[in-house]
């Protein structure tokens, strides 16, 4: 794992949700304080993230706990959502008053 993983992860998804650092640690049951998420973001701070840590700042980030982890370092813990296959759900629409 690249020492950068866990800040890129941080810095990519609070930008994608347009979430303060404020914002994430209200998501993350103010478990983690705003300055720790700030400074995992700034320069990973991944000696410090531990099994616990883990699961409060996927949350914070709105991803799986395993995604915070494999960026961590940390190793995988069992989930039984792996095992769900997703496919695009499309709804095609007709256009009736189209003139063909």
């Amino acid at each position: 794992m690249a020492a950068k993983d866990l800040p890129d992860l941080v810095r990519r998804r609070l930008w994608e949700l347009a979430r303060t650092v404020e914002e994430a640690s209200q998501h993350s049951r103010h478990v983690l304080p705003a300055e720790t998420i700030a400074r995992i973001a700034r320069n990973g701070g991944s000696s410090f993230i531990s099994e616990g840590v883990a699961q409060y700042l996927a949350k914070a980030l709105d991803v799986p706990e395993n995604r915070v982890r494999r960026a961590a370092g940390l190793p995988a813990v069992p989930d039984s959502r792996e095992s769900i296959t997703t496919r695009p759900h499309l709804r095609l629409l007709r256009n009736d008053d189209a003139v063909g």
